[in-house]
C-alpha cells in the first residue's frame, strides 16, 4: 500500500506533462515488478499516470497549442496533483488478493480511474458552484482567471463553467482511451469493458439523482440509499474491486463477494460522511458544517429524519426540516436546531449503527472472497476498513468517501437484513 501521499510540491514542475513534443517518458512497470508496486502503489500509479498523460498532452499539442496549454495541461495537472488514489489502490489490492500480478494493466486501469474521477470532480464543482478543490481554485475558477476574466463576473462565470465542462469531457475521453489502449486478453477485455461501461453510467446516474433530489426537496429512504450507492459506493469502491477481480480472472463467487464487500464499505463511508456534514468539525473536515443541508442534498440522514418525524407526528421537526433543507441562508442557530432533532430522536445514533453494521458486513464478505491472512487479502482488509471509516460512537471523525445481489437494490436488502428488518 502507498506509504505517502504525494503533494503538488512533491510532484514538481519538471515531472508534469508540458505542451511540447518529445517529452521524457517514464518507465512503465512490468508484471515482474508486482512486489515493488506492493510497497508503494500510489507512487507506481503516479509514475504510470505521468507517462500516460505525457502522451495525452503531446496529442493535444498536435491539435492546438493554446488548447494544450490552457485546457489539456490543466486536466493533466489536476489529475496528478491531488487525491488519495483510493480507487487505483482498491483495484490493485483486489487483483493482488486474488493472487494475480497483471501489473502494467492494473496500473493503467488505475490511471483511467483517476481520470474519470477528475471528470467527476471538475463537473461536480461546476454543479455545486464550489470555488475551491484540494485547497486551490476549482478548475472553472482557474480557467476563468487564466483567460484574464473575473470568475465573479457574468462573462467570467459563463466562460469558466463552460470551459470546465470541456475539461471534464476531456478527462473522460482520456480515461476511455487509456482503457482501450491497455493490453488485455480477450476474456479480460470483455469483462473489463462491461464493468467500465456500467461504472460510467452509474456515476452519471448517481449525480443526476443527487441533483434531482435537490430540486424536488424530497427523497425517500430508499431513494437516498440508491443515490448513495450509485454516486459513491459503486463507482468508488465496488467497481474498482470488480475491475481488479476481472484482471485476476476471479470466478463469479469470488467476484460477487468482493463486490458485496465494496458496496457495504462504500455505503458505510457515505453514511459517515453525511454525519460529518452536519456534526463534523470544519477544522478537520475542511468544509463548513451544514453544507449538505444548505444545498438540499438528498442524504440518507435527512431522509430518515423526515420519515421518523412523519411516523411520530412531530410537526415541529417536520417544519424545521422543511424550512432549512435547501436554504442557502442556513444560520448556526438553525444548524444547532437540526442537530438537536437528530440527537433527541435517535436518528444520529441509528445512522451510526447502520454504518457500523455495514462495515462489519463488508469485512465478513471480504473474508468469504479472499484469504485475509495472506498479504494481498490483509492489505485489502485494511483498505476497506479505511474506506468505511472508524467506528464513530457519537463523535464522528474525518475519513478520506449479504447476498449476491448487485447495485442499489442489493445494498438496500443488506441494510434491512443488517437491522433484522424494519423501516429505515
Amino acid at each position: 500500500m502507498g506509504r505517502r501521499q504525494p503533494t503538488e510540491d512533491s510532484l514538481g514542475e519538471s515531472s508534469r506533462p508540458a505542451c511540447k513534443p518529445g517529452g521524457r517518458r517514464h518507465h512503465l512497470p512490468s508484471s515482474e515488478d508486482a512486489q515493488a508496486v506492493d510497497s508503494d502503489v500510489v507512487d507506481a500509479v503516479l509514475r504510470t499516470a505521468r507517462a500516460v498523460l505525457a502522451d495525452r498532452v503531446d496529442e493535444a499539442l498536435r491539435s492546438d497549442v493554446l488548447f494544450c496549454e490552457e485546457l489539456a495541461r490543466r486536466v493533466a495537472d489536476f489529475t496528478l496533483e491531488g487525491g488519495k488514489r483510493m480507487r487505483p489502490r482498491l483495484l490493485w489490492w483486489g487483483m493482488r488478493s486474488c493472487g494475480a500480478a497483471e501489473t502494467a494493466a492494473a496500473l493503467r486501469l488505475g490511471v483511467a480511474l483517476e481520470l474519470i474521477q477528475s471528470c467527476a470532480l471538475i463537473h461536480d464543482d461546476v454543479m455545486d458552484r464550489s470555488r475551491l478543490r484540494r485547497g486551490k481554485p476549482a478548475v472553472h475558477i482557474g480557467l476563468a482567471e487564466r483567460a484574464g476574466l473575473s470568475p465573479d463576473s457574468e462573462r467570467g462565470y459563463v466562460f469558466g463553467t463552460s470551459a470546465a465542462v470541456l475539461a471534464g469531457d476531456l478527462a473522460l475521453a482520456w480515461a476511455d482511451d487509456t482503457v482501450a489502449e491497455t493490453v488485455l486478453s480477450a476474456v479480460q477485455r470483455r469483462r473489463i469493458g462491461a464493468l467500465w461501461r456500467a461504472m460510467r453510467t452509474e456515476m452519471v446516474a448517481g449525480q443526476y439523482l443527487d441533483l434531482r433530489g435537490q430540486v424536488s426537496g424530497e427523497s425517500s429512504v430508499a431513494q437516498a440509499l440508491r443515490t448513495a450507492c450509485l454516486k459513491s459506493a459503486s463507482y468508488s469502491v465496488e467497481r474498482p474491486l470488480a475491475l481488479g477481480a476481472a484482471l485476476a480472472g476471479a470466478n463469479e463467487r469470488t467476484t460477487d463477494a468482493l463486490r458485496s464487500a465494496g458496496r457495504c464499505a462504500g455505503i458505510a463511508f457515505q453514511l459517515r460522511d453525511d454525519l460529518l456534514g452536519v456534526f463534523g468539525d470544519p477544522g478537520l473536515t475542511g468544509k463548513p458544517s451544514g453544507d449538505d443541508i444548505r444545498e438540499g442534498k438528498p442524504t440518507y440522514l435527512l431522509a430518515v429524519a423526515r420519515r421518523w418525524a412523519e411516523a411520530a407526528g412531530d410537526e415541529q421537526a417536520l417544519a424545521l426540516l422543511g424550512r432549512v433543507t435547501g436554504n442557502a441562508d442556513l444560520t448556526e442557530e438553525d444548524l444547532a436546531d437540526v442537530r438537536g432533532v437528530l440527537e433527541v430522536t435517535g436518528v444520529r445514533a441509528h445512522v451510526e449503527r447502520k454504518a457500523e453494521r455495514l462495515q462489519d458486513h463488508a469485512v465478513r464478505r471480504l473474508g468469504q472472497a479472499v484469504d485475509v491472512d495472506a498479504h494481498g487479502g490483509r492489505q485489502l482488509l485494511d483498505l476497506l476498513r479505511t474506506v468505511s471509516g472508524e467506528r464513530t460512537g457519537h463523535s464522528p471523525t474525518a475519513g478520506e468517501t449479504g447476498g449476491r445481489g448487485s447495485g442499489a437494490a442489493g445494498v438496500s436488502s443488506v441494510l434491512i437484513a443488517a437491522e433484522g428488518g424494519g423501516a429505515g
